[in-house]
């Protein structure tokens, strides 16, 4: 979040003072910040949680300055228009996600960031959906299409199918005519079959390598031995896209001698990539799965349910009380 603020006016938000627990999030009352040339500042109705959250909460991500305001995904409705804004006015109902890792503070009345984080808020679903859907939507589209190149008529596998990524990431593959494989607790199945999984794989039960051969891609949510052995359900020359960003070198290694290709990425902002995710939703091939609201001040239950690993779909602030 921006530091240009103007100190006559304050906002609610989610903050914390140090690492640690859910027990460290607070509510406390902000300066409001304004937009700088080329922002917008956004009147935040939602804004989803994504597992990133609570790892940045008790410091083992990217961020280590405090005080600290979580939070990435926003839906809500332009307040004001930076110099040289043209694409949005006030008024307009937008979704985005801040700047991943370091423009995070969407938990929060307010945010000001860069007009091209923004899209216009696909028309067909209100502000929960739409804030559930950025950071998760952005991530599979570009680990998908972006990084793994999948194309119609191929064979995909998604890790935690579904999670927040990857009930996403089915629907995205499904719009591509690509054939989906998701692994899943089987009390889950039954929510996969329904998003159009074509094979569902029990992870606690099945043996993953023998059960799934020859995929084009792999989209890997879990990273360590899961990766490693998801490498070898790879056809030649196919991909795994792992959204864990740091790791053994060894799973490079492995994809080398196996004559198939290892990525590891980060989720990026962009507006293009939001306008397709949006245009998804509106023609009925996307939408998000709400395992939850909870009001700003609930946002430390929020976590705790979140850090359970047990959700199915996303969990959403909002700021009505």
């Amino acid at each position: 979040m921006n530091t240009d603020v103007n100190t006559e006016t304050m906002m609610r938000a989610v903050s914390q003072q140090t690492f640690g627990s859910a027990d460290v999030l607070e509510i406390t009352e902000i300066p409001r910040p304004k937009p700088r040339p080329n922002e917008i500042l956004v009147k935040v109705h939602a804004a989803g949680l994504n597992p990133t959250d609570w790892k940045h909460r008790s410091g083992h991500g990217f961020i280590d300055d405090l005080p600290l305001v979580l939070g990435w995904d926003v839906s809500g409705v332009v307040e004001a228009v930076g110099i040289g804004v043209a694409t949005f006015a006030p008024g307009d109902e937008v979704f985005g996600m801040l700047s991943y890792p370091f423009g995070l503070g969407s938990h929060a009345e307010y945010v000001a960031a860069p007009a091209r984080f923004f899209a216009s808020k696909p028309r067909s679903v209100d502000h929960v959906q739409a804030g559930a859907l950025p950071l998760a939507s952005l991530t599979a589209w570009q680990a998908l299409v972006d990084n793994a190149g999948l194309q119609p008529g191929q064979r995909v596998l998604i890790h935690a199918a579904a999670g927040g990524v990857g009930h996403i990431a089915v629907q995205i593959a499904k719009s591509l005519g690509a054939y989906v494989i998701g692994t899943a607790s089987s009390a889950k199945h039954g929510f996969l079959r329904e998003l159009g999984v074509d094979e569902v794989v029990d992870y606690r039960t099945e043996d993953l390598t023998e059960r799934v051969q020859d995929v084009d891609a792999v989209l890997d949510t879990i990273g360590g031995d899961t990766a490693m052995r998801s490498l070898h359900t790879l056809r030649k020359g196919g991909s795994l896209v792992s959204l864990i960003p740091v790791g053994s070198a060894d799973l490079l290694r492995e994809a080398d001698q196996l004559g198939v290709r290892a990525l590891r990425m980060l989720v990026d902002s962009s507006r293009s990539t939001l306008e397709t995710i949006s245009g998804l939703v509106d023609d009925g091939a996307l939408r998000a799965a709400i395992a939850g609201t909870f009001p700003l001040s609930k946002a430390a239950e929020a976590h705790r349910e979140g850090e359970t690993n047990r959700t199915t779909g996303k969990l959403v602030l909002t700021m009505d009380e």
